[in-house]
């Protein structure tokens, strides 16, 4: 448990707070302030502007005034994968979600010309609070721990409730066949990173197509839906706003929460050896609450998700380690991420068998 204390502890310093921008991400701030003073309603400068640590993928940039700090985040300079760091669709659903009460930063402006700052990006409200690294919430006390992870758990279900259609989301995503195309996604993405050959990817990449299971809801779903990736309220344990959409389209509810299940079965969780006695709701209380709260009876196809999902890791993981080879990744620490692919690939197969795989 020390180990993993620590862990948790060194990643949250790698990640937490501000810095001098990259050299890499430098961009024209006199630019971005001319077009901040001509879109962002109430802007006033002067304009400061630093990098937040966090983030393998879209950089994210802290813009500060006098009277309002604001974020910044663009599509990374240089090449780039066809269908990642789709800045203007993480623009578009926390547009339609912030007026429904939905927890997200307010949005401001999309910039779609790429001579302002060398790429696309886009301007929301730097909401103030809490961002919680560690699942086992060593800070809090058991009861604390208890409604932090239900909160999660809510804010997760009243996404997965948000009538897409009526908030302008219907051509969000594609209806239907969702898991099918993320299968197929992740493939492509993780074929066009390979830098090793893993013989459990291979048997991954022929099984998990065979295999998909039937698709009974679609909802907007996050895609990358962890503790680390919201904010909570400064000192109350609800959820302050919602992180990170770059993966969000409409798809199937359970690729979400099944990915939040994860914490159970191989994260920050499952290392707790008495969840009741610690405050955190077991794997199975986890699951009633959803089902609760979303009008379901049960979950199916469990190890499929789990398999899924770690195959799915896998690739966002080779992603940045293709970076690494191209030279374009946001993290100094990104070359670390080559040997957790191989650690996932072992674990996505273990459970592809367990879902019946030969």
């Amino acid at each position: 448990m020390t180990e993993a204390v620590t862990a948790e502890q060194e990643r949250e310093a790698l990640n937490t707070g501000t810095k001098e921008v990259a050299e890499t991400h430098r961009f024209d701030e006199g630019a971005l302030a001319r077009w901040m003073e001509a879109n962002v309603e109430g802007y006033q400068g002067p304009l400061e502007v630093r990098q937040f640590k966090g983030g393998q993928s879209n950089p994210t940039y802290q813009l500060i005034t006098p009277n309002q700090k604001y974020v910044m985040r663009r599509k990374p300079p240089g090449k780039l994968l066809p269908s990642a760091h789709a800045v203007d669709r993480e623009f578009r659903v926390i547009s339609a979600l912030y007026p429904t009460g939905f927890p997200v930063a307010k949005p401001y402006g999309l910039c779609t010309d790429d001579s302002v700052v060398g790429t696309m990006f886009y301007i929301m409200d730097m909401v103030e609070g809490r961002i919680l690294w560690d699942q086992s919430l060593p800070a809090y006390s058991p009861s604390e721990r208890r409604e932090i992870i239900l909160a999660k758990i809510k804010t997760l279900a009243d996404l997965h409730n948000t009538d897409y259609v009526a908030v302008g989301l219907e051509t969000y995503g594609k209806p239907g066949n969702y898991m099918a195309r993320q299968v197929d996604r992740w493939t492509k993405q993780y074929k066009a990173s390979e830098t090793v050959h893993i013989p459990e990817i291979e048997r991954l990449i022929e099984w998990l197509p065979k295999t998909v299971p039937e698709q009974e809801r679609t909802s907007i779903v996050h895609g990358d839906y962890r503790l680390d990736n919201m904010i909570f309220h400064p000192t109350e344990n609800r959820v302050a706003a919602v992180l990170d959409w770059e993966l969000g389209t409409l798809g199937e509810p359970l690729a979400d929460f099944t990915y939040l299940l994860m914490n159970w079965i191989n994260g920050g969780i499952s290392q707790i050896p008495d969840l009741k006695a610690h405050g955190i709701p077991t794997l199975d209380e986890a699951v009633e609450y959803y089902c609760g709260l979303t009008g379901r009876s049960g979950l199916h196809d469990l190890y499929w998700f789990y398999s899924y999902n770690t195959f799915r890791l896998a690739g966002i993981l080779q992603g940045i380690v293709g970076r690494v080879r191209d030279g374009t990744a946001n993290s100094p620490h990104a070359a670390q991420q080559a040997d957790r692919v191989l650690s996932l690939a072992e674990t996505s197969w273990k459970y592809a068998k367990l879902a019946g795989a030969e």
